[in-house]
């Protein structure tokens, strides 16, 4: 969590004396994950995913952005179109909640004050902390089970599209995947006591899950027009 401090700190203790245009909302869509159960597609949401979001306009192109969201991820084998998966026949369902701090830089000037509909392309990153259930595959059969609780940190890469609706009100969409630091998400490769039974352990060991989120965004803004001539 300290490295969420010292964001924070950058964020926020520097640039406190002017007025500023603040976004909050939500975000809703789908979830999928990529690693060694199931479907091997990057962008194939088949889990429900929710969260809010807040934006505070530094200026007209770019944004720090902070969020929560939870989703759920789940893989099937019998849904691969590998048929050593589907031979196999493993599958999991796990939940994820996140916290994401960081910069949302848009492509094209978005000034929500400009009086004229706007809208971008945009792109997201920073740093994710986010907490799941550490799974294991238990003993000779296909039954994968959660046996503790675990966190860890990922990197998220988002591209998106938003517009204006109205004169307070942002809609986007966006498409974000998240290169996570474990390759526990599907119980392929067990933490702590458990990874030094190599018998539990199965698929690529040398490569860490994924996630993705697809879906839309929707803020609204408030607080005083914003001064960007000193930044």
């Amino acid at each position: 969590m300290k490295y969420f401090a010292v964001i924070i700190l950058l964020l926020s203790g520097i640039y406190s004396t002017h007025s500023q245009t603040y976004e909050i909302g939500g975000l809703l869509g789908g979830s999928n994950y990529i690693g060694d159960i199931g479907r091997t597609n990057y962008i194939a949401p088949n889990s429900f995913a929710f969260g809010g979001i807040f934006k505070w306009n530094r200026s007209a192109r770019h944004a720090f952005r902070g969020s929560i969201m939870v989703a759920n991820i789940k893989g099937d084998d019998s849904d691969s179109n590998e048929s050593r998966r589907k031979q196999r026949g493993y599958s999991f369902e796990n939940t994820i909640t996140e916290l994401s701090i960081g910069l949302e830089y848009t492509f094209w000037e978005f000034n929500v004050h400009s009086g004229k509909p706007v809208s971008t392309p945009y792109l997201y990153t920073g740093l994710t902390y986010f907490s799941y259930n550490a799974l294991w595959k238990r003993g000779a059969n296909n039954m994968i089970v959660d046996y503790d609780n675990a966190s860890t940190a990922a990197i998220p890469m988002v591209v998106g599209y938003k517009t204006t609706v109205g004169t307070k009100m942002m809609l986007g969409f966006e498409i974000g995947a998240r290169y996570t630091f474990t390759d526990d998400l599907d119980g392929s490769n067990p933490v702590k006591g458990l990874a030094d039974e190599e018998s539990l352990k199965f698929g690529n060991t040398n490569s860490d899950d994924w996630y993705v989120f697809t879906g839309i965004t929707l803020t609204f803004t408030f607080g005083r027009k914003p001064c960007y001539c000193n930044f």
